[in-house]
């Protein structure tokens, strides 16, 4: 027998033989530490620091060492920081603000790296909800196209350096512009107002890309705070409140809660929608009218004059507009009008409408920040830019050269300007064109301050250290300004007058919370420009001209918003909540236009407008007004990095300038090119062709008559008393003496926005595929949202033309359908037809309810895919994370750095194997095993999945349906005989996922 030295070499001896050299530079090429260290293969030596990091020891090390690269110090865990435990998650309370979307947040760390985002339930905004894009966040942290150093003129230059020079050239700048989205940051004000103190010829600009200048102006300068639960009747003119408009995780939360029925509660809130495009907000709508841009200024002085009266003649005529004016005054201070227009006479006539109601859903007192951005400031500026008027621009998270209506002409100005410094994150179409790189942290790296709205503070605290050379951008401007003092003790400084009392122990506090009472922002100026008057108003639409032609709508999607994150492949690959359209924009048409310019779906047309024109794939969508079509902005990315760039074009140059405001509609005229272009599309069906057991759905009538005739069910009994054939079952029921572990969605209160779907991938390592990937139907989400349309075909008028005719004629959606969202994952059956089929027993049901699956197990063949009802298995066709082919898709991943965002808890699948939802099986262990140490049976709400967590509207509730205690259980209880159903029941699989059907407060239910 051999020694055991012969066998065990200790790390010293391995890491210098130069079998492991060979092999690591083959294993790791794009390592570059080793190839810096080692330079080829012919090298013997590798130096311990390096060899520890390829075993595995580089997540930690790297973050220790602010991921210098090779590791100076690594720091053994006999001396770990006191607040870290390996294998223990840590929380810190935050704020994700960019410029448009508010999430108060909690981050979640392993071993001091963020890995996931979760709402923070202590914010009396966002209540523990999260947007899609908040979600996302954390990914963008580990960007490598991310600035990593000080430049000059794209070259790496020495922070000293760059600081003496900028600091000479702003003392004879003369008028310097600082460029900046809205800023709602109290103390980075004032540290731009000191920065002005320093350089008195400063201005400060602040402009949106989805502006609200217009809101602001018909509201003498401040941005009403909305509260949609105080009001019983909402007409929305095209304002996407629940998808993109100032606040949507708030205005969610708030509109879901009365939107929510239950055998206590039979009464809903009732919603009117005028739009151009359908969107997440319409779909949801209990009546949505279709009309063009054109004609949303007639609708608005129609309702004005039904409502207060006195105003000019309209020209709009609806019969659903007449009636939600009856309503609205029915309604009186329970009413509410919102618009998401930026012509100031719209929303001049919205605030005379919500006065007149004395609505309780509109508050000026205590106003929103989260719209800042002036519209007039920002054209007068880019003039001044173009007429070289300005001698120095600081851009602060500003790419007006892509977003701005004048980019154009703004990118070939900027070379001549004196001085131009880039404060963001990455060499952006902007950035690219200025003199200094100095880039900002990240904001998981950084502390700040935000004030929302009035009375309500936040702050965010840095989760990781700085991952590169970078400086927080108030710090630069401090340093800039001669004040020596950093940023954090600034913060600390300006919270003292706030907090008050003993500071120490409220500032902790506050840290710790994440939120805040209290104001640090000085009340909001009178608007400089008289707000119109509604008499003035009502005029100017009487005289606006007609529309003629095809109008085109620029609108905003949920998931890439503005496009300052469109190097995300998260968002990139999170289905539009409408089209279910991934990858790119497109132009969506009306079915009767496609049908009259012979258009197919895939088929590349060019839009022309203002002598520019840009070529796109016609997506056919159902709801889109007739004579319009709508382009989403945020894409055509050209210096966002790997993931984003070439995604779509940019339709903002589309839009004008117009009085002061951006206009976001243009007449166009469109030529098919000739080309196709395929969209990738998670679901290209669009009803359920009258499969009832799929969604249900009922009107408030019906269920206020009679709650248990809104839901069918599946008979268990013929009429003779004889089985139901799908009631005969080959499995044994399982009993479960401890946890039954399921899941409610309530369909009336899911608005498909997304975020489950986000956080499931970030919770479970869920792979990016890329376009062509989806196309192929092999995208890997493991829970999706399907949508469904309602149609105007009924099975009775096609039965004589045959099963096909039937169908194929089902399967149209109405000219103007209503909607239904339904999340679907794995549905966990208890008669799982998955299990039976799987040759190596890779999926298997638990004690606790659970379908699981054992990875290392499963062959891939794929049985368990083609037995399942519900479609929610995925097969993993490449190993997604390291193959090339897929890294300008998910290049995030193929760096150690990208690797960090990996949940540990969660295994990253190789290739060949199947996946699934799992309920998040790791946060069910883990709150079982903190119940266990404290000798106590886990508590409601202690494990909740991820879907369920970020949900803004508490959609999905999670939860042991052994426990009688549980909030499930109780829903269930309530709602059984009333609204709860299993999907596709008569297949008798017995799903542990129960949804609740929907009820719309209008007069009928159209056929899905």
């Amino acid at each position: 027998m051999q020694e055991s030295p012969k066998y065990w070499k200790g790390v010293e001896e391995l890491e210098n033989s130069p079998e492991f050299v060979k092999n690591a530079l083959t294993e790791f090429a794009d390592f570059l530490p080793m190839k810096e260290t080692y330079g080829s293969s012919d090298a013997t030596v590798a130096p311990r620091r390096d060899f520890l990091k390829l075993m595995g020891f580089g997540i930690a090390a790297a973050t220790l060492a602010s991921c210098e690269t090779p590791v100076k110090k690594a720091i053994p865990y006999l001396n770990k920081p006191e607040e870290v435990d390996p294998g223990i998650a840590n929380f810190y309370a935050s704020t994700y603000f960019t410029g448009q979307d508010y999430n108060s947040v909690l981050v979640k760390t392993r071993e001091g790296r963020p890995i996931k985002l979760e709402g923070n339930p202590e914010s009396p905004i966002t209540r523990g909800g999260l947007s899609a894009r908040a979600q996302a966040a954390v990914l963008s942290l580990y960007d490598g196209a991310r600035l990593q150093h000080f430049s000059i003129k794209g070259q790496k230059a020495d922070k000293d350096r760059v600081d003496q020079e900028i600091r000479s050239k702003l003392a004879g700048a003369g008028r310097i512009a600082i460029v900046s989205p809205t800023i709602i940051s109290p103390s980075t004000k004032k540290v731009i107002a000191e920065f002005t103190s320093r350089y008195p010829g400063t201005e400060h600009v602040m402009y949106d890309v989805n502006s609200a200048s217009s809101l602001l102006r018909a509201n003498n300068g401040v941005l009403p705070a909305y509260d949609f639960s105080k009001a019983d009747v909402i007409v929305s003119l095209a304002a996407d409140f629940l998808g993109t408009w100032i606040s949507p995780v708030e205005f969610a939360a708030q509109y879901i809660k009365n939107r929510k029925v239950s055998s206590e509660k039979r009464t809903m809130s009732r919603h009117f929608q005028f739009e151009t495009a359908l969107s997440l907000t319409g779909s949801n709508a209990d009546v949505r009218v279709p009309l063009k841009p054109s004609e949303l200024g007639g609708a608005a002085l129609a309702l004005y004059n039904a409502v207060v009266g006195g105003g000019a003649g309209a020209s709009y005529k609806n019969e659903q507009l007449t009636k939600a004016a009856n309503e609205l005054k029915a309604a009186g201070s329970r009413g509410l009008v919102v618009s998401g227009s930026n012509d100031p006479a719209v929303q001049t006539l919205v605030a005379a409408i919500n006065t007149a109601l004395d609505s309780a859903a509109v508050d000026v007192a205590a106003p929103s920040y989260v719209r800042q951005g002036d519209d007039a400031r920002m054209d007068r500026l880019v003039n001044d830019i173009i007429a070289g008027r300005v001698g120095a621009v600081i851009f602060y998270h500003a790419n007006p050269v892509f977003n701005h209506p004048k980019g154009t002409q703004l990118a070939a100005a900027l070379p001549k300007v004196g001085l131009t410094i880039s404060l963001n994150d990455r060499r952006d179409e902007t950035g690219s064109l200025c003199q200094y790189a100095v880039p900002d942290h990240h904001w998981l790296e950084s502390w700040n301050d935000f004030e929302p709205k009035r009375g309500f503070l936040s702050l965010s605290q840095p989760a990781i250290s700085p991952l590169f050379a970078t400086r927080q951008a108030q710090d630069s401007l401090l340093t800039w300004a001669g004040n020596p003092q950093s940023y954090y003790n600034y913060l600390r400084g300006q919270w003292q007058g706030v907090l008050g009392g003993d500071f120490q122990k409220a500032w902790d506090k506050a840290v710790h919370d994440g939120v805040a009472t209290g104001t640090a922002l000085p009340a909001p100026a009178a608007q400089i420009t008289p707000a119109m008057s509604a008499a003035a108003a009502a005029s100017a639409i009487a005289a606006a001209p007609k529309g003629s032609g095809t109008e085109l709508y620029i609108y905003e999607k949920v998931g890439i918003g503005n496009g300052s994150e469109a190097n995300n492949p998260w968002l990139q690959e999170l289905p539009d909540p409408v089209s279910k359209a991934t990858w790119g924009n497109y132009v969506a048409v009306p079915r009767a236009m496609a049908k009259e310019k012979g258009w197919e779906q895939n088929d590349v047309v060019k839009v022309s407008a203002n002598g520019k024109s840009i070529e796109l794939p016609v997506l056919i969508q159902p709801g889109q007004a007739n004579g319009t079509v709508s382009i989403a902005l945020g894409y055509g990315r050209e210096m966002a990095g790997k993931v984003g760039d070439k995604v779509g074009a940019n339709v903002l140059p589309f839009a004008t300038v117009r009085e002061g405001a951006v206009v976001y509609s243009a007449n166009v005229t469109l030529e098919k090119t000739g080309a196709t272009s395929p969209i990738a599309q998670t679901q290209t069906h669009h009803t359920i062709m009258d499969r009832k057991p799929v969604v249900q759905e009922a009107t408030l009538k019906q269920y206020q008559k009679d709650p248990k005739e809104v839901t069918e069910y599946e008979k268990l009994v013929t009429p003779e008393g004889k089985v139901m054939p799908g009631k005969v079952s080959l499995w044994q029921d399982y009993e479960y003496k401890n946890h039954h572990w399921g899941m409610a969605i309530d369909l009336n209160s899911c608005i498909g926005c997304g975020s489950c779907v986000i956080g499931c991938q970030a919770e479970n390592n869920v792979a990016v595929v890329g376009k062509q990937e989806v196309i192929n139907r092999r995208e890997m989400h493991w829970m999706r949202i399907d949508r469904y349309y309602s149609s105007d075909a009924h099975k009775s008028d096609f039965e004589e033309k045959g099963k096909l005719a039937t169908y194929a004629a089902m399967e149209d959606p109405s000219e103007n359908p209503s909607v239904i969202f339904q999340p679907m994952m794995c549905q966990h059956c208890n008669h799982a037809p998955c299990e039976t089929v799987c040759p190596v027993l890779a999926t298997t049901h638990s004690t606790e309810g659970l379908n699981q699956m054992t990875y290392n197990r499963c062959v891939g063949t794929r049985y368990c895919a083609n037995n399942c009802p519900y479609k929610v298995r995925r097969f993993n066709w490449f190993s997604y994370y390291s193959n090339e082919k897929f890294e300008n898709v998910n290049g995030h991943m193929f760096t150690d750095l990208g690797r960090m965002v990996l949940n540990p808890d969660v295994t990253v699948r190789a290739r060949g194997v199947m996946e699934k939802c799992s309920m998040c099986v790791q946060r069910i262990q883990l709150g079982k095993l903190e119940a266990k140490k404290q000798k106590r049976r886990p508590q409601d709400g202690e494990i909740v999945s991820a879907c369920a967590q970020s949900c803004p509207t508490q959609a999905i509730v999670f939860g042991d349906m052994r426990d009688p205690e549980t909030r499930i259980s109780k829903l269930l209880r309530r709602e059984d005989g009333e609204r709860a159903f299993h999907v596709l029941d008569a297949i008798n699989v017995q799903p542990n996922i129960t949804y609740l059907t929907k009820i719309r407060n209008t007069e009928e239910v159209r056929n899905a």
